[in-house]
């Protein structure tokens, strides 16, 4: 819990005088271990964002006719590190053709998230943690600043050992890079939080309408498998999307990778329909050669959300964004830099917007330049475009025309592609019955260890169920307990799955292991240690399929059976 004036304060102020909502959302905060204040009007509101906050959740009611004058103020006088989040519950929206009030208070809010009611607490809950964790990242934005200012002072005062302060303060820039860099992906990832709400909500509607048909008994057979077939390829469209934003959210030091441009190009597009919305159509021309590159994909993915994020609010949310790809294309002279006669790869994004005025051209990389208003942005997409260009032997130029639209080139060095290895074939069989065999499952999630166990049996395995590792290793004892697979999640209290699948191949090298995982840090870090490994969601086929493979491997000797 955070105390009213503390420079660190995440506290969430509440502004919602009509009814019980005031009351509903603070015990939703507080149960979530999350500090909450309500305030009773917008002098009050002033008042307590002026002794610090981590975001303010206000209904629209509260703002829609009131005089925003003293709000707006403060929210302009805001320094330089600071945009407050805001969450607005609203009923109709966040849209300007649903909601058209919605959109003046954009305009005044700035850095607003909309959350249309009813909703479940859990996306609250989860909406006000993300605005928090933003608010974070000003707090170490803020921190970072007065470190460099500070370290600014102290270098004037002792020139004397300019050498060694030098030093000290490249390797202070090496860190606030690094901080800029993380902290501009994670605002590039909250450009992508409403559209994918937005998408997972189609999705789940999609779902639950399909199941309440399922439940009628009297639905014909062919509907039935049609509903059954729109849940199931809805479930792959869901897992795509969190697997594209797992890929794209990454947290890690630069790692250089060599990997084809027009396949990343083609997986980044799909996302930016989340970023650009409906109104604006993207468009991607590749080449038919494949074209590779040796950079930092993670950083590489940023950029290109970036400048489509710039140039959605240059086309004021409607135009057409086209990417196209070239390659094996010497790279021009840029901005008085030489050019060079080697092969490079060429992105372009090119939108239909207003163009970029010429005596801001010569500005729009620098760090914190931008020409829009308070609360739209940090200025730091296109710096962050230019520094990975540059960082990766590349270079990025810029064309415009007022009233025409602009384009971005972003000029990477091309390398050879690597060499392919063809895996070896394995031929599995369709999914069989499990024969009876014996399958630990190792789950602390109740439903899910229900529903995994319930799979297993209809398979034909013999299943037991263990809470946690500890448990799993004190049900196998030393010798297996006559079980002939393990089924394990990965994250989990205490000992997670990939400890205990590390300590059953020391104790049970014999005893095959498979782990089920939607996230791990672990795995995203270090990978699955040699053991298989089900992303979830996974289907009964799939999992099926392992069980029969590593079950049946052959020269597996069976752990001893139970007695």
């Amino acid at each position: 819990m955070t105390r009213p004036g503390n420079p660190l304060s995440e506290r969430v102020l509440i502004l919602a005088p009509h009814g019980r909502d005031a009351e509903l959302a603070r015990a939703l905060l507080v149960d979530a271990d999350l500090a909450a204040l309500i305030v009773p009007d917008l002098p009050g509101l002033v008042q307590s964002l002026s002794e610090t906050a981590g975001a303010v959740l206000v209904t629209e009611e509260a703002v829609r006719t009131a005089d925003l004058a003293p709000l707006a103020a403060w929210i302009a006088e805001q320094p330089a590190w600071s945009d407050m989040p805001f969450i607005l519950l609203t009923r109709q929206g966040g849209g300007s053709e649903r909601n058209p009030t919605a959109a003046r208070l954009s305009k005044v809010l700035g850095n607003v998230s909309f959350l249309e009611r009813p909703f479940h607490p859990t996306t609250l809950i989860s909406v006000v943690v993300t605005a928090l964790r933003g608010r974070r990242r000003q707090y170490e934005a803020r921190a970072r600043l007065e470190q460099l200012r500070t370290r600014e002072a102290q270098l004037r005062e002792l020139n004397a050992t300019l050498e060694s302060r030098v030093a000290e303060a490249i390797e202070e820039r090496t860190i606030a890079e690094e901080a800029l860099r993380q902290s501009q992906k994670m605002e590039a990832v909250g450009q992508l939080t409403g559209g994918v709400a937005h998408d997972f909500n189609n999705l789940l509607t999609i779902i639950r309408s399909s199941v309440d048909f399922l439940r009628r008994p009297d639905l014909p057979e062919e509907r039935r498998r049609r509903y059954m077939d729109a849940v199931s390829d809805t479930v792959d469209r869901a897992a795509k999307l969190t697997s594209q934003l797992l890929a794209f959210a990454r947290r890690q030091t630069l790692k250089p990778e060599v990997f084809e441009v027009g396949a990343c190009l083609s997986s980044v597009a799909d996302m930016l329909d989340t970023v650009t919305g409906a109104r604006i159509q993207v468009d991607l021309t590749l080449p038919q050669a494949r074209c590779f590159v040796r950079c930092d994909r993670s950083q590489f993915e940023t950029a290109l959300v970036n400048m489509a994020v710039n140039a959605r609010d240059a086309m004021d949310g409607q135009g057409t964004l086209t990417l196209r790809l070239v390659g094996d294309r010497p790279m021009p002279a840029i901005r008085g830099h030489a050019g060079s006669r080697s092969a490079f790869v060429a992105v372009s994004l090119a939108d239909t917007g207003a163009g970029i005025a010429p005596d801001d051209l010569a500005h729009i990389f620098e760090p914190f330049f931008t020409t829009k208003g308070v609360g739209k942005g940090t200025g730091l997409g296109l710096s962050q475009v230019f520094g990975f260009a540059k960082q990766s032997g590349g270079d990025v130029d810029v064309h415009s025309v007022l009233g025409q639209g602009t384009t971005f080139t972003m000029f990477l060095p091309q390398v050879a592609a690597p060499a392919e290895i063809d895996p070896a074939v394995e031929v599995v069989g369709p999914a069989t019955d499990g024969a009876g065999r014996r399958v630990l499952v190792v789950e602390d999630n109740v439903e899910v260890g229900r529903f995994a166990t319930q799979i297993l049996q209809d398979l034909g395995y013999a299943t037991e169920w263990a809470a946690n590792a500890e448990a799993a290793l004190e049900r196998l004892d030393g010798d297996g307990a006559g079980f002939d697979a393990v089924f394990s999640d990965v994250v989990m209290p205490g000992m997670g799955g990939i400890a205990l699948a590390e300590e059953l191949r020391r104790r049970l090298p014999d005893l095959p292991v498979v782990l089920a995982s939607g996230y791990s840090h672990v795995l995203a870090e270090e990978g699955p240690h040699g053991f298989e490994l089900l992303h979830k969601p996974y289907s009964a086929d799939q999992l099926s399929r392992v069980l029969q493979r590593i079950v049946g491997r052959p020269g597996r000797v069976p752990c001893a059976r139970a007695r």
